[in-house]
């Protein structure tokens, strides 16, 4: 009388146009250790969403996706500690992802209920001597940027790398 087992998470992720991308995998492949990544780089907006609510959490990325552009600025470079991050400043996308926390609030984990604090890692887990050189060099040539968001990535998490199941691509009319 097996039933199935528990539903693996989702992963909603925020998706950069082509250009960023590459550059940010680009700079997460030099400086993330070998062998320690198991996805590219990425800003994510929900760590473990419950899967059983995947049809909501589609419906209600659609709806997002679909109330206008998303402006962002790359700000800065940021410290995480034991790694080195870029800082992305958005007021919409942080509307916006207040309304997802209000949405789906009975199920979120402690990490995805606090307020957004935006960055895509390009560094982790390495020793703090490290990751203060990594800051540095970093600092030393960055400029900040405006970008537009392309959209929402839905991604299920199979333990290692994730599998993407959908991309809610941002209406840019505004």
């Amino acid at each position: 009388m097996g039933g199935e087992g528990p539903v693996a998470p989702l992963v909603v992720t925020l998706a950069l146009p082509d250009d960023v991308q590459a550059e940010l995998d680009a700079l997460r492949r030099r400086w993330f250790p070998a062998g320690r990544t198991a996805v590219g780089a990425h800003l994510t907006l929900f760590h473990a969403v419950p899967g059983e609510h995947e049809g909501r959490v589609r419906a209600d990325l659609a709806d997002a996706a679909g109330r206008g552009p998303l402006p962002l600025r790359v700000s800065g470079v940021m410290s995480l500690g034991r790694g080195a991050a870029y800082a992305v400043d958005s007021p919409e996308l942080a509307r916006r992802h207040r309304a997802l926390q209000e949405a789906w609030a009975p199920w979120l984990t402690r990490q995805d209920s606090q307020a957004l604090r935006a960055h895509v890692t390009v560094q982790n887990k390495v020793d703090a001597s490290v990751a203060r050189e990594t800051v540095e060099t970093l600092r030393a040539t960055f400029r900040p940027s405006d970008v537009e968001a392309e959209g929402f990535d839905l991604w299920r998490y199979d333990g290692g790398p994730w599998t993407h199941l959908e991309r809610f691509t941002v209406d840019q009319r505004s």
